[in-house]
């Protein structure tokens, strides 16, 4: 019988959680057209409300976390992947209630599986992860609707996590010009480097303020906080600027009034990346394995084992983490 490694949580006590490194066997999986060999998982902020207990995640201990995995199929029972290949998957149930890739090995349905383009080693996959992804998914919705260099800046918050230093990272490549929202002035320099054009406290933003509108500033932004934030972005947006939204770090909830949106024709366009139909995953894929593949990935990534897995969910459930933790399950 097969014996893999996993991240397990499991639950001890009321609202009370444990999470060890266990050994499971194949037969432990759940039902699934492929077995995947995990090489590589992320950290995304989801992982760690699944680590800490939430239920509102993960609703059965115990229970492997694990939203994103890249690795190569070791069995499966459809034609459209085989054995060998190099895969990716994110999204879907993964690492909510059905075990994730913090596990050596997940089981999935096909329906769920990318192949990996050639240009995109696994790794580099994994250091994109979902959080990347998404912000890869916004910058695309913004394009769609007509936010070109030329309309003007863009504004990204948190822009340190793992989904603003892609977005400010993508967005710079792709020719704009990015203002960079943080609550951390020491990695100023690490946006800098990255392609920010201007440096926000986001303290300028978060602050309740009962203006309807505010001054123009920005012709699109990609937000990740929610609350209060979203609600002066919206506000500060140009005349026919978009805003695309993709988080709740601040708050899941924003007061806003519809002036933004009738006075000056401002767009705020929803990303989700957990559901997107897999044809369209496959080809956003394509586009950030060649013409929008990121050539500093490394410079935005920790790579850590199973050792060092609880710190860093620890680390990214507190807000403090920057760039993208990459898991290797060989370590």
């Amino acid at each position: 019988m097969d014996k893999f490694k996993a991240f397990q949580v499991s639950e001890t006590g009321d609202k009370h959680f444990t999470a060890t490194i266990v050994d499971r066997t194949l037969d432990e999986l759940p039902a699934g057209d492929v077995l995947i060999r995990v090489k590589y998982s992320s950290l995304n902020y989801k992982d760690a409300l699944s680590a800490s207990g939430n239920k509102g995640v993960t609703r059965q201990f115990p229970h492997t976390p694990g939203i994103d995995a890249a690795g190569t199929v070791a069995a499966s029972t459809v034609d459209s992947v085989k054995p060998g290949d190099a895969v990716i998957v994110i999204g879907y149930d993964l690492g909510m209630n059905t075990a994730g890739g913090f596990g050596q090995y997940i089981r999935v349905p096909a329906a769920w599986v990318v192949k990996c383009p050639p240009a995109l080693s696994l790794r580099e996959s994994m250091i994109i992860g979902t959080a990347g992804f998404t912000a890869a998914l916004c910058v695309e919705k913004l394009i769609t609707n007509g936010v070109t260099p030329q309309a003007g800046p863009i504004l990204v918050t948190g822009a340190t996590g793992g989904v603003g230093i892609i977005a400010v990272a993508l967005l710079h490549k792709l020719g704009y010009q990015v203002s960079a929202s943080t609550g951390k002035p020491e990695e100023h320099e690490l946006l800098c480097s990255l392609g920010a054009n201007e440096l926000l406290d986001r303290a300028l933003l978060s602050a309740e303020n009962p203006k309807p509108l505010l001054k123009e500033q920005w012709a699109g932004a990609v937000d990740v906080v929610g609350g209060e934030t979203l609600a002066n972005v919206i506000k500060s947006m140009r005349y026919g600027g978009s805003v695309a939204c993709c988080g709740l770090v601040q708050s899941i909830a924003f007061k806003a009034t519809v002036l933004p949106f009738i006075l000056r024709g401002v767009n705020l366009l929803g990303v989700d990346s957990v559901q997107l139909p897999l044809s369209a995953k496959a080809a956003l894929w394509g586009k950030l394995a060649n013409a929008w593949k990121l050539s500093n990935l490394e410079s935005l990534c920790r790579e850590i084992g199973f050792d060092a897995l609880s710190a860093a969910l620890q680390e990214v459930l507190a807000g403090k983490a920057t760039g993208r933790y990459v898991l290797n399950l060989d370590r």
